[in-house]
């Protein structure tokens, strides 16, 4: 028994070497395959490193050879341009020192010259001389023979000179003056239209405030509305500052701006006449007029430029030309300003021979930038200047417009002739309003201006400062500085003082002499 377990021991132990020798047999033949394959892998990656340095190689070798072969043609090539700049650079030295020898020899000559010029100048100065004193004895013979002194020789000659040329020195002289004529034509009227052009100063307050009657005096509290809502809104919606005060009857609109102060009129008198006076009504009504007064501003722009014959103007342009009618300016209402301008300014032009039509546009847009000078800032004459530019009106209409304040140089007739006409319309008489205190102010200074001059007795302004006479002391001022005195006083009172229009300085010399028959 105990054999039996003995052998079947042995048995198992041999089955488990057996089993445990083919596991490490199986094993070890995985790696070695294993290792076998990336041995290949190794060897087949070292091959295709061979064959890739192999044709790196190649390349290189190639790279070589083209180098050499493109280092031996730029070599050539270089070599070949330095040839060819030093053939040029030999020619051009050879062609400087050609130069220099011609300079050299032009100098030479030009010296050689120079003393001839010396030698001559000498000969001439002698010969000179030499003809002074033979012309003296050739006069010397001459006076002996005619028997003539040489004041009596030149008379002859002169009058034998006269008879033979006469005719021809008359036509000479016919024909510079037809030549004069003519070039000093233009020169006749830019003096001529200067002449005429005199500033007028401005002298007057405008007005700012339009009054509205009222039915009766119990509408001020339907205005004023409820905690003020209702003058409130109207003051928002026109732009216009209403004065409610004890006035029986009427209430005042007061601003600046004599376009929205006519809104503000036309819709205060319909919503007094409607009776329905609250914030919405106010704004609808104001819109309202609005519109209405720019379609007047379009027909007074229309029948401006109709009756002075201008066309072609675009809408936008005439609404600004009409909206002058809402301006005044010192009293004087603008657009009728212009217009009265332009028939003074036609008439001139076709005077003196200027553009009539360009005279007529310029007078009637001189003032258009007083239409906007509320609203956009910089003075009349800028804001008229880019208006006109903005609508593409003619360059010698702007040169006018631009001109007529004398804020740039007047450089046409026709400029000349607008700053005349301006002048005239707006220092003609009534034309603008002047008030009491200024008006006094300029006669007093009148007067004393005229008084400060020696040999003055008395002086007055008259003819509503239009002249002022002086009265002389007879024993201090003759006839001769009677003349000179009148003369520097009105150039004393063109220097000093500011009037429109033309100013008469008239001095009185009076000589009394009174006796008593008894």
């Amino acid at each position: 028994m105990d054999n039996i377990i003995i052998f079947l021991a042995v048995l198992a132990g041999g089955l488990v070497g057996l089993l445990a020798g083919w596991f490490w047999f199986s094993k070890g033949k995985k790696i070695s395959a294993r290792l076998q394959a990336e041995i290949s892998e190794k060897e087949r990656s070292i091959d295709k490193l061979e064959t890739r340095l192999a044709e790196v190689k190649g390349q290189i070798r190639t790279a070589e050879a083209e180098a050499k072969v493109a280092a031996k043609e730029i070599l050539s090539e270089a070599k070949l341009q330095a040839s060819e700049l030093e053939a040029k650079f030999e020619k051009e030295q050879g062609r400087l020192e050609e130069k220099e020898k011609g300079i050299d020899e032009r100098a030479k000559e030009i010296e050689r010259q120079q003393g001839r010029l010396k030698q001559d100048l000498e000969d001439a100065g002698k010969l000179k001389e030499e003809l002074a004193s033979s012309a003296q004895k050739h006069r010397e013979a001459l006076q002996n023979v005619a028997k003539l002194s040489e004041d009596q020789a030149k008379q002859q000659l002169l009058t034998e000179m006269e008879e033979e040329f006469s005719g021809f020195f008359a036509k000479q002289i016919k024909l510079k003056k037809q030549e004069m004529e003519n070039e000093y034509e233009d020169k006749a009227k830019n003096l001529l239209a200067e002449a005429m052009q005199r500033f007028a100063s401005e002298v007057a307050s405008e007005s700012t405030a339009t009054v509205v009657p009222l039915p009766s005096d119990d509408v001020k509290g339907k205005i004023i509305g409820k905690e003020g809502r209702n003058i409130t809104a109207f003051e928002a919606a026109t732009g216009v500052d209403v004065i409610i005060d004890d006035t029986p009857g009427a209430i005042i609109l007061s601003g600046f701006d004599l376009v929205r102060r006519y809104v503000a009129k036309l819709a205060m008198e319909k919503l007094l006449q409607d009776g329905r006076i609250q914030p919405a009504r106010i704004e609808e009504v104001v819109g309202k007029m609005k519109e209405q007064v720019g379609k007047m501003m379009l027909e007074f722009g229309k029948r401006a430029t109709e009756e002075l014959g201008i066309t072609g103007y675009p809408q936008d342009l005439l609404k600004i030309i009409g909206r002058l009618r809402f301006r005044t300016s010192y009293g004087q209402n603008v657009l009728k300003h212009s217009v009265e301008m332009a028939q003074i300014g036609r008439m001139l032009a076709e005077e003196i021979g200027a553009d009539a039509m360009v005279v007529t546009e310029g007078c009637l847009l001189h003032d258009i930038g007083k239409a906007l000078d509320h609203e956009v800032t910089g003075t009349h004459v800028e804001i008229g200047v880019e208006i006109c530019k903005r609508f593409k009106v003619r360059p010698e209409v702007i040169h006018c417009v631009a001109s007529h304040h004398e804020d740039s140089p007047i450089e046409s007739p026709e400029a000349f002739v607008v700053a005349a006409a301006d002048a005239i319309s707006g220092a003609r008489p009534g034309a603008r309003r002047e008030s009491i205190e200024e008006y006094f102010k300029r006669l007093r200074a009148l007067e004393d201006t005229a008084k400060t001059f020696t040999g003055v007795s008395r002086a007055f302004a008259v003819s509503a400062g239009r002249e002022v006479r002086v009265y002389v002391d007879t024993k201090k001022i003759n006839d001769l500085e009677q003349e000179q005195l009148a003369r520097d006083i009105a150039k004393k009172i063109e220097g000093e003082l500011t009037y429109p229009g033309v100013i008469k300085v008239n001095v009185i010399r009076e000589r009394r002499i009174e006796e008593m028959a008894k």
